[in-house]
């Protein structure tokens, strides 16, 4: 009996496999007969121990001992700059899928993976630690789907180690990029949504653009949103085309007893001096400066 209970106790555990060091290799070759399955590519891109837990949670636990672990971004900026791999061992999850086509009618998938610290109960924890997102893209040849490029870590976004989905966005001439609503803020406490948008340069995915104070939630006075687009307005810009980013939110002025305190964006703070409440709508444009994507002319503000 004792025997027994022992076993069982163990078999409740999420444990770790080995794995070698050529996974993380960026340049590592692979094929898939289509149609191209999701998470039995991510088992061959991260061959670790796989299990299917309860409330969907679905993941490859694996530890690399000869991988040399390289620094990487979170950006809710908490701690110095993490390594990956974890030292403790990784846990992998199929973020999302996206497929596309360029003009041209190829087609092509982008799977974006999250790694977070191996756990052994297989959970997700630490509400200022993001996802790692990992990210692979194939492109498909006849009925064949080639893998193009790889780069298991990119940076870390969201919250409790889970980065949110990414969504794809063209920004020039069949040219991709991806945007992330990273969102985090205390427990009970106001939730600061910020967007980033990452794309392909210099031979990497990277975040090139963040665009703070996207979102305002979980305030009972206070909340705001935005949207964005890609302009082309016929400026000759075949790739990088500028975004517009538009904000809309409310203020009514907190009462005494109000438990946070919160600063609205610059172009409209001052109103609270002289407004009890009031509406407001700000438009920002953003141009791709060489290496990043900048605020470039003043501000439009409308308030009601």
């Amino acid at each position: 009996m004792i025997f027994t209970s022992i076993c069982s106790a163990q078999d409740d555990i999420v444990q770790l496999k080995s794995v070698s060091d050529t996974i993380l290799n960026p340049k590592r070759a692979l094929t898939i007969a289509d149609p191209l399955d999701p998470a039995k590519a991510m088992q061959k891109l991260f061959p670790g121990k796989l299990y299917n837990l309860s409330d969907h949670n679905t993941f490859l636990s694996w530890k690399c001992k000869n991988c040399k672990p390289t620094p990487y971004i979170d950006v809710n900026g908490e701690e110095a700059d993490p390594l990956f791999p974890y030292s403790q061992g990784v846990a992998t999850r199929l973020l999302s899928n996206i497929d596309y086509t360029d003009s041209k009618g190829n087609q092509f998938k982008l799977l974006f993976f999250n790694h977070s610290v191996y756990d052994e109960d297989g959970l997700q924890t630490s509400r200022f630690t993001g996802g790692l997102l990992g990210v692979a893209k194939f492109a498909k040849n006849d009925k064949l789907w080639e893998m193009r490029s790889f780069q298991p870590a990119v940076a870390a976004f969201g919250a409790f180690a889970q980065s949110p989905k990414p969504k794809l966005l063209e920004i020039g001439e069949d040219q991709y990029a991806f945007t992330l609503l990273h969102v985090n803020g205390g427990g009970g406490g106001p939730f600061d949504g910020t967007l980033y948008l990452v794309v392909g340069l210099d031979g990497k995915y990277q975040p090139i653009m963040e665009a703070f104070q996207y979102q305002l939630t979980n305030v009972e006075d206070i909340s705001w949103s935005s949207s964005y687009k890609v302009i082309n307005d016929n400026n000759n810009k075949k790739y990088f085309r500028d975004i517009l980013i538009t904000t809309t939110g409310n203020y009514h002025k907190p009462g005494a007893d109000a438990e946070f305190e919160v600063s609205l964006p610059e172009e409209v703070n001052a109103m609270t001096k002289t407004k009890k409440q009031f509406t407001f709508t700000i438009e920002k444009r953003y141009t791709f400066s060489g290496k990043r994507y900048k605020v470039v002319g003043k501000p439009v503000v409308k308030i009601k």
